[in-house]
Formats: C-alpha cells, structure tokens, sequence
C-alpha cells in the first residue's frame, strides 16, 4: 500500500498499479523465471511490475517487458483489468493491467530481476503451481479468448 495525505491532511492507504504483459509470438508465449531475491522468486511470471510515476500504462507495459526480457514490443490491447484486493502470492494490493503484446527483437539483456526467458507453446506451460501470482490465471483467460473472443478488457 502507498500511504499518501490528501488536500484535508488526512492519510490515505492507495494500491499500487501494476502492469503485465502477455508478450506473443505466433502460438507462443514469454515467460520470465522470477530472480531468487523476489517475492515468489524462482517461479514463471508474465514481465511486468509497478507503474513509475509519470507514465502511461502502456509506457510502462513496454518498459518492463525491455528490462525483464530485452525484447521490444507493440502492444495490441488492454486484455484484462485485475483488482481482486486478495490476489495469490502479492503481500501488497495491487491493481494490475494486463496487456496482449506482439513481440518485436530482443535489443538488450535481462536485468536483475529475471533468472531466465523461455518462449512457450500456449499449449505447454508450466505446472500451475510453478507460476508467481495469479499470471496463470492471466494466461487461461487468455486461452479460452482465443477459443472463443468475448467482449475486453476481462475486469476481475
């Protein structure tokens, strides 16, 4: 939570933006293995994180996908709006924008917060219980638009 004060002085718990990317490539999907010294390190996630302050979602969906993958990227829609205050595996409350990303060339490295980049089937993932968060879930919604497209962004 970001504790803020408001116009009244009076504080005020705010949730955090986050953004995460469902970066596709054909019927492929990139994956990150999350660094050791993260919560849920070791563990496969969509690149993604916090929205810094000044940037659009978009802006920041296409900079954390450059420092977690080096691959750039055009985002083609808003697929999901998640803001279950009791999301798996966050210790904070945050509101996350999950956005469908057609990859473009991978221009740099990893940073620090990724162990290692793996491009997936969207057939053959991971264990569920080898993924951080609920970016499984992300990735089944995601599945079944495929099979069947309904109305977007998912708000859940």
């Amino acid at each position: 939570m970001i504790t803020c004060k408001f116009e009244n002085n009076a504080p005020g718990l705010l949730r955090h933006v986050t953004v995460d990317g469902l970066v596709i490539h054909g019927d492929k999907i990139l994956l990150i293995k999350r660094a050791a010294h993260l919560i849920e390190g070791g563990k496969f996630s969509l690149p993604g994180g916090y929205l810094d302050r000044d940037e659009t979602a978009e802006k920041g969906m296409l900079r954390e996908i450059q420092e977690e993958t080096g691959y750039t990227g055009t985002i083609k829609m808003l697929f999901r709006i998640n803001t279950n205050p009791l999301r798996k595996g966050e210790d904070r409350q945050n509101v996350d924008f999950v956005f469908v990303v057609e990859a473009g060339e991978q221009t740099t490295k990893p940073d620090n917060e990724v162990n290692e980049i793996r491009w997936f089937p969207l057939g053959a993932l991971p264990h569920p219980d080898e993924f951080a968060f609920d970016h499984f879930e992300s990735i089944e919604l995601y599945r079944q638009y495929l099979k069947n497209p309904t109305n977007l962004p998912i708000v859940s």
